[in-house]
């Protein structure tokens, strides 16, 4: 346990951040499963605005610091990719 003022902060610091971007990961792996659902089950309406939410969401993970630029963009096109695959399959 920290003893030093600053250290003390720094704890504190490092407690609230790891909750927000918990919460973040948390919302963006929410928003991606639910286009999943969506392609797998749901009209094709649902489909595009799930994506684009889940969409969204990366994004603000992304900007936020949680998800560095790249894994946001690679998760992006795997998400497209896998409704892609799914859409035809439902048809």
């Amino acid at each position: 346990m920290a003893t030093k003022r600053h250290a003390k902060k720094r704890l504190r610091q490092s407690e609230k951040r790891r909750e927000r971007n918990r919460a973040v990961r948390s919302a963006t792996r929410t928003a991606v499963k639910k286009a999943v659902v969506a392609a797998e089950a749901g009209p094709p309406e649902d489909v595009g605005e799930a994506y684009r939410r889940a969409q969204q969401v990366i994004d603000v993970a992304a900007r936020k610091g949680v998800l560095h630029k790249r894994a946001a963009a690679r998760k992006k096109s795997r998400l497209a990719r896998r409704l892609q695959k799914a859409a035809p399959a439902k048809e």
